[in-house]
């Protein structure tokens, strides 16, 4: 307990023992004023004095106690307020986070759509090769019109191995896989490449062999 909490609580016992005092010496002055002369104005006046300075003392501790009560609530507020405000900011860093994944989750089932969608046909490889007069081979990339070994090789660097997976892929994607083989791969023009690898994909032997006759070296 502090200096100031034990005088808060000392002076109103002064403030007892004072009237106790006080009044006990009434008690005599009025007992004895039939038969003795005594004066006991003064002492009664130095127990006012202290008294009312016990007083104030009094009124001025409960004043300081008061002020520490409201810069104690102030302080609460303040402590409660942060935590607060600092969950609002994770809730925002939070949504803009779960937005963002979502949308890279749904880009990413989109393009697995895709790539399902053209891997759900068994191979054919009787239909393949009684459409172009030769066996094909499963995800033979070099099935594709414009498209030789080494291009496949190319493709292969990237990961593009299967026939759906070259109909699920962009024309600047090509284009990016061509740039990496070096000049001389970039003067090919892959823009049928996607739809030529879907048809492949799909087993639509015949489709893809009558529009390979009818573009010369796959270009659109």
């Amino acid at each position: 307990m502090d200096n100031s909490n034990i005088l808060c609580w000392l002076i109103p016992l002064l403030v007892g023992l004072i009237c106790a005092i006080l009044g006990y010496l009434l008690g005599r002055l009025l007992g004895n004023s039939g038969s003795n002369d005594t004066d006991f104005s003064a002492d009664l006046d130095a127990c006012k004095s202290k008294s009312n300075k016990l007083q104030r003392d009094l009124d001025a501790c409960n004043s300081k106690s008061s002020q520490l009560q409201r810069d104690l609530d102030a302080c609460k507020s303040k402590l409660n307020a942060k935590p607060a405000a600092s969950s609002n900011s994770t809730s925002s860093k939070g949504g803009a986070s779960m937005a963002s994944g979502f949308a890279a989750g749904a880009a990413a089932t989109a393009a697995s759509t895709i790539s399902t969608a053209s891997a759900g046909v068994s191979f054919d490889g009787g239909a393949a090769k009684m459409a172009f007069g030769k066996k094909v081979a499963e995800n033979d990339l070099t099935i594709v019109e414009g498209i030789g070994p080494k291009i496949k090789d190319l493709f292969h660097n990237f990961d593009i191995k299967t026939w759906a997976q070259l109909g699920a892929t962009s024309v600047e994607k090509c284009q990016e896989v061509l740039k990496s083989g070096g000049k001389r791969y970039e003067l090919h023009n892959p823009k049928s490449w996607p739809m030529q690898s879907e048809m492949a994909a799909q087993g639509k032997w015949a489709e893809l062999k009558k529009w390979q006759d009818e573009h010369d070296s796959g270009k659109m």
